[in-house]
């Protein structure tokens, strides 16, 4: 008598079929994560998922980690290597200023102008402002967690390639959340809310009417001291 046996594979239905997508999505997800899909070679089937080290990829890549290359076309007579680099990574206080005008500080809205004489006065008063912003962050440097000698700092770099170092003044300042006066220190933005509070208040009394300002704190008033203005 012949008897049936049951096959140990089961049979290919649509849920199987759809394996390979769900692996080829969730393959997707980790390598975009991660950045790593150079370094890997991947085969996926409806029932199974290989992959391997792309060993050559790998051997390339790390012969040039941790290495860049900056190039200029000025002469070496007028900029030495390390004056390229510190070129390049001055590229930083644009990425701030443009940071300031966009978001912490000045809050600068998208303003959509068709006009170019409308497009370089929105400029113009955008590079303003962010002046104005530059002149008080160094004239109120005492009182804010900003490095007031940052060339002491750049004397505590062993290399122009090595991590920016700040003074010993401000690792102080910043570690004790003092100046060296023992006055609170600020970010620029709370220091301007702190002065936010001031306020001019209009006073009637009968047909008599007068502003009146209210008394400035010992910090709001070195603040003013240090923008040279009176309140």
């Amino acid at each position: 008598m012949w008897s049936a046996k049951r096959s140990s594979t089961p049979p290919r239905t649509a849920a199987t079929r759809l394996q390979a997508s769900r692996i080829g999505v969730r393959l997707g997800r980790v390598l975009g994560r991660f950045k790593m899909a150079k370094h890997f070679t991947c085969t996926i089937t409806e029932t199974a998922f290989r992959y391997a080290r792309d060993e050559a990829n790998i051997t390339q890549e790390a012969a040039l980690d941790g290495i860049y290359i900056i190039r200029t076309s000025v002469p070496a007579t007028e900029l030495s290597a390390p004056a390229v680099v510190a070129s390049y990574k001055s590229l930083s206080a644009v990425e701030r200023a443009f940071r300031t005008l966009k978001s912490v500080d000045l809050e600068v809205r998208p303003i959509f102008h068709r006009k170019d004489d409308r497009i370089r006065a929105h400029v113009l008063l955008c590079m303003l402002a962010y002046y104005v912003v530059w002149h008080m962050q160094r004239s109120l440097a005492p009182l804010l967690f900003v490095d007031e000698d940052p060339q002491a700092g750049k004397a505590r770099r062993d290399s122009i390639v090595a991590p920016s170092e700040r003074s010993e003044a401000a690792d102080r300042k910043a570690a004790r959340k003092h100046n060296s006066d023992g006055v609170p220190v600020h970010s620029f933005r709370t220091l301007l809310k702190d002065l936010a509070t001031l306020v001019k208040n209009r006073i009637r009394f009968g047909e008599s009417r007068f502003d009146r300002f209210t008394t400035p704190t010992p910090l709001q008033q070195r603040a003013f001291d240090l923008l040279n203005v009176k309140p």
